[in-house]
Formats: C-alpha cells, sequence, structure tokens
C-alpha cells in the first residue's frame, strides 16, 4: 500500500492541496496508527493531516474518493446468473485440473478469491506505472497490459482446452470462465480510468475531451463535472442546429420532376415555377423516466443536461424523477436552469433508496401513462435495481402496447443484468431497445438515433 498511498498524496497535490514532504510523513504515520481495514478512518485520518483548512480537507476527501473509489463495489463481479455462478462454484475443480493448469487468473476467478483479485490488480497496477498515465490514449494499452501480468494469456488457453473438452459441464465451466474474463477487463479499465482522472492535470485540450466521452461516466473526476457539461452543452447545439437544417430540408422535399416539367409547357419549357414533394416531419415526443438514486444520478443529470438544450427540437416533453418515490420534473425543465434542476431534485426526493414499483404506480396516477400514444417515444434510465420491491413490470409492458418505442437506458453492463435485486431482465422483454449507457458517447450516440428516428 505504500505506492498506493504514494500515488493518492501525488494526485493530492494535483488537485491543489498543498501536501509538504513533512505531511507525506505524517501521512504515512497515521496510517500506521488506523491500518487499513477501516476505509472511512483512512479517509478521515489523510483528511485532517492534509488539510489546513475546511477546504483543503474537502479536497481530501473528493480526492481519496475518487482515487480508491468504486475499489470495493466494482469487484462484484459480473457475467452470470447467481444460479449459474453456484453450480459452477460448486462444481468439483479438481476433476479439470490438468485443463486449469498454469492459470493462476482461472482458479481466483473460481473460487470468488475477491481480495486475491484486489491484491494482484493492484500489483499489476503498480508494475505499470498507472499513476504516471498522462493522455487518455495510454488507458486502452494500460489495462490490457494488466490482464497481461495478471495472467490473461494462460486464462484464454484454459478456456480453449475446456472448450476442447466437449462435455456440457467443461463447457459451462469455460463460458462462466469467459464471462468473468470480460469483467475483470472492465475493472482494469476502470482502476486506469480512476487513475488517470484523479492524477492527469485536468486541463480543457482537445485530448481530454476525448477521454472524458469515452469515460465511464462513474469514473469522471469531479474536476471534469463543467467541463462535461460543457461538451454536453456543445454537442446539444450542434445536434440541434442540424437537426434545424435537416427539418427544413424534409420539410421541402425532393424535387418533384414531373409536375415541374408539366408545369413549363406553357412557357415554353423554362420551369419558372419549381415544384417539391413535400414531406411532414414530426419532432419527437417523449415520455421521460429517470432513476436519480445512487449510480444512476450521473447519467441521468447528464441525460436531462441533453433534453434541457434540446428543447426546440422536441416537441413535447413529460419527465418525471424517482428514487423512492416520484416527481414531477416537465415545468422545470422549461423554466429552471440545469442547476436549479438538480438542486430541487436532490431536496425533494435525493438520498433515497429506489423504489421502481411506488415510482411506476405515482406516475400512473398522475395520467402520464394515459397519455402516451404512437406519437410517444418513452425514455427511461435506470439499472432496474428494486431492492427486491415490487417491480411493477406490466406497466412497462402497458406503455409497449401504447407507445411508438419504449427505450430502457441501463448504466449497468448486460453481465450485471438479472443479478441479485436487478430485474432489468424482466423489464427488458417489455421494451423495444433495451442498451448499456454509461459514457457521453453512448448519451451522444442515443441522442442522434431519437432526433433522426422517422
Amino acid at each position: 500500500m505504500k505506492h498506493a498511498l504514494l500515488g493518492f498524496l501525488r494526485a493530492a497535490r494535483l488537485a491543489g492541496v498543498p501536501v509538504s514532504s513533512a505531511e507525506s510523513i505524517d501521512a504515512f504515520r497515521a496510517i500506521e496508527l488506523t491500518g487499513f481495514d477501516d476505509r472511512a478512518a483512512v479517509r478521515d485520518a489523510l483528511a485532517l493531516v492534509l488539510g489546513k483548512s475546511a477546504e483543503d480537507q474537502k479536497r481530501v476527501e473528493l480526492v481519496f474518493d475518487r482515487y480508491f473509489g468504486g475499489d470495493g463495489a466494482a469487484f462484484d463481479l459480473e457475467g452470470a446468473t447467481p444460479d449459474a455462478a453456484l453450480e459452477v462454484l460448486d462444481f468439483d475443480i479438481a476433476a479439470f485440473e490438468a485443463d486449469l493448469a498454469g492459470s493462476t487468473l482461472a482458479l481466483i476467478l473460481l473460487d470468488d478469491d475477491r481480495a486475491r483479485l484486489v491484491r494482484d490488480l493492484y500489483r499489476a497496477a503498480r508494475a505499470e506505472r498507472v499513476d504516471e498515465v498522462r493522455f487518455f490514449t495510454q488507458v486502452n494499452a494500460t489495462a490490457r497490459r494488466m490482464l497481461e501480468r495478471l495472467g490473461l494469456a494462460e486464462l484464454d488457453a484454459a478456456i480453449e482446452r475446456l472448450r476442447a473438452r466437449g462435455d456440457a459441464r467443461a463447457t459451462q465451466m469455460a463460458d462462466f470462465l469467459h464471462q468473468r474474463r470480460g469483467a475483470v477487463g472492465q475493472l482494469a479499465r476502470d482502476l486506469v480510468e480512476r487513475r488517470f482522472a484523479a492524477s492527469s492535470g485536468g486541463g480543457a485540450d482537445v485530448r481530454r475531451d476525448e477521454f472524458l466521452r469515452d469515460a465511464r461516466l462513474a469514473n469522471v473526476d469531479r474536476r471534469d463535472v463543467e467541463r462535461m457539461r460543457a461538451l454536453v452543452r456543445d454537442v446539444a447545439r450542434k445536434f440541434a442546429a442540424r437537426y434545424s437544417r435537416v427539418r427544413k430540408r424534409a420539410q421541402r422535399g425532393r424535387l418533384d420532376t414531373r409536375k415541374t416539367t408539366r408545369g413549363a409547357i406553357a412557357t415554353g419549357g423554362v420551369p419558372f415555377r419549381v415544384h417539391w414533394r413535400t414531406k411532414n416531419l414530426e419532432k419527437p415526443r417523449l415520455l421521460i423516466l429517470c432513476d436519480v438514486s445512487g449510480s444512476v444520478a450521473t447519467l441521468a443529470s447528464f441525460f436531462l443536461l441533453f433534453i434541457h438544450e434540446l428543447r426546440e427540437a422536441i416537441a413535447d416533453v413529460r419527465a418525471f424523477a424517482f428514487s423512492g418515490k416520484a416527481l414531477d420534473i416537465s415545468d422545470l425543465l422549461e423554466r429552471e436552469s440545469i442547476e436549479g434542476l438538480g438542486e430541487h431534485v436532490m431536496r425533494a426526493i435525493g438520498f433515497q433508496s429506489s423504489d421502481y414499483g411506488r415510482a411506476f404506480t405515482e406516475i400512473e396516477a398522475t395520467g402520464a401513462f394515459d397519455a402516451v400514444d404512437r406519437k410517444t417515444t418513452v425514455v427511461v434510465l435506470g439499472d432496474g435495481r428494486t431492492n427486491y420491491g415490487e417491480a411493477r413490470v406490466d406497466l412497462i409492458a402497458t406503455l409497449h402496447d401504447r407507445a411508438k418505442r419504449v427505450i430502457w437506458l441501463s448504466p449497468e453492463d448486460r453481465g450485471s443484468w438479472g443479478t441479485d435485486d436487478s430485474e432489468m431482465l424482466r423489464y427488458a422483454r417489455h421494451t423495444h431497445v433495451a442498451q448499456t449507457c454509461n459514457r457521453l458517447r453512448h448519451l451522444e450516440r442515443f441522442v442522434e438515433e431519437l432526433l433522426e428516428s422517422p
């Protein structure tokens, strides 16, 4: 952990915290007293010894959350349903000893030894000097080298040997390991992204903008939130301008050569009057349902910013935010700034656990679902995690039958759908499109398709 603490101190300096050599020594002494078992105690101790003022202490806490943030929660490996995972994890691994030989990573995944995986991933990060990554183009390459140090090649070889056996149990184990392989790859990339966001300069140059567009939203440093908002506004304005031009072109239509030629007969073949095939193009109508609890809040805030900037390109927007209960924010989108909208939502329903069943029931009671017709596109942003409460999948099924399209955007990768309290697989059956959306590029692509769809 010595190297991790040194990297954190470097990140704190870059964030503007004045950390001297003496304070660095104090930080190490404080950690010797607290140990590493209690995350909150480590965070508080570092804030006390490094922060010379309340503002500096808050900055230290923010850097700590970014630098070390998500590491524990992220190692909830994705890929198989709990039942399938247990069936493999309880299987007699000794029967496949020859196939798994040489792949320590395969054994770690089958044993579900997450603590060992965390340690090995951090060792690989330290060996690849993750804290020295300065360009977003280095993120993927660094993550790939980390995976190679973990034993990716040996894992792939073990998977191939299992598949070559041809029996059902070996194939099941191979599928399980392949799914977990993808999850470990995402964990490595997330770690590099977080370190890059925390340790690199916050400059608003082109290369940093490219990184911000492609980084997972949950990994973006809080210093870059304003830059992200600027990027969203720029993209939204480009979409609005382009949509306006396309709309004018579409309304004018294509040249009607037959009608123009017939009309030119009376003027000796000179087409004094040009006729066009006109086409009616309707602006999209939206019903938006935004989960603003937990990890979904970041995605929801940027999506609402998109909609806020695209009001001229969208005919009608009815929007609800929800967590434990629902809140109609349609009027707020029209009259509030995006900052004011966020403050209002957080005051009203912030910091609540999500309750999809209650929220959907409350929204239905407002009559919003009854107003949905074949011209309405319904967009739901949420991870579908119901905290084991009632899901009210029937209401989504009703919207599917009434609406032009029902689109569900989830911040979680597909491997997590249906695990634990997630009802995403049940919800997805009653949507026209259900897809992962956790990067700015995903949002850009979605909004473009939304505006250009017939």
